[in-house]
């Protein structure tokens, strides 16, 4: 909302703030190349501020892993990210671009940065993110959260609860997100593999109405429940 306005408001670190006193366990943010959504000046302000912990998404790029060892989030999550994308569309290829993603894992690690990969529920991306080095995985609800109630949906959980139990077993952290929303989450919490969700734009479209310290008790009742 901001930078579509280039405006000062409304300010992401009070929205981190926030966040953290109605209960979130973390702040997640998307540095993107095009820095259309979180700017530098932000990442050094919530890395000052956030006392949970803090998740950056960003490509897997020099550009940055360079802003991610300077400013040494908690974790960096790679994601895929194409120009003209609205969000984020789909898992990363790790079998694809094994070697690259291994290199910026490794400089991330040298840091002292947890690195987390955004994969579809995909076994054999998983197998590669476990070979390369990846501490965990995050993944893809986008799926699930597409799919059609029923029999759809019920086949896109099994995929994501085969994928986490198979994680878990190679010692991976399971993360899961995309696409969720107060509609669709719970049956998620069911896959017990699963140690974190990442929810972005349901909590903030939430929060535009009834304020961000509500919409995120409102998740976290729905998670725990």
């Amino acid at each position: 909302v901001r930078q579509a306005r280039k405006a000062h408001e409304p300010e992401p670190i009070m929205a981190a703030l926030l966040s953290e006193l109605a209960g979130a366990n973390g702040i997640t943010v998307h540095l993107r190349g095009d820095r259309r959504h979180i700017q530098e000046r932000d990442l050094k302000l919530l890395r000052q501020v956030v006392s949970t912990k803090l998740n950056v998404e960003m490509a897997a790029t020099r550009e940055m892993v360079e802003i991610a060892t300077q400013i040494k989030p908690d974790q960096v999550t790679l994601v895929p990210e194409t120009p003209d994308e609205l969000t984020t569309t789909g898992g990363l290829d790790v079998i694809r671009h094994s070697s690259s993603i291994e290199n910026v894992i490794k400089l991330l690690t040298e840091s002292g940065i947890c690195n987390s990969l955004f994969i579809d529920s995909d076994l054999e991306q998983v197998n590669e993110a476990c070979k390369i080095g990846a501490q965990a995985i995050e993944i893809n609800t986008g799926p699930y959260a597409e799919a059609s109630e029923g029999i759809a949906r019920d086949q896109q959980l099994d995929k994501v609860r085969c994928v986490a139990n198979e994680a878990s077993q190679m010692e991976l952290t399971v993360l899961a997100g995309h696409g969720l929303t107060y509609v669709n989450v719970q049956p998620i919490t069911t896959v017990k593999k699963i140690e974190e969700l990442n929810i972005g734009h349901s909590i903030i479209s939430r929060a535009v109405l009834v304020g961000i310290t509500q919409a995120v008790s409102e998740m976290l009742h729905l998670i725990d429940n």
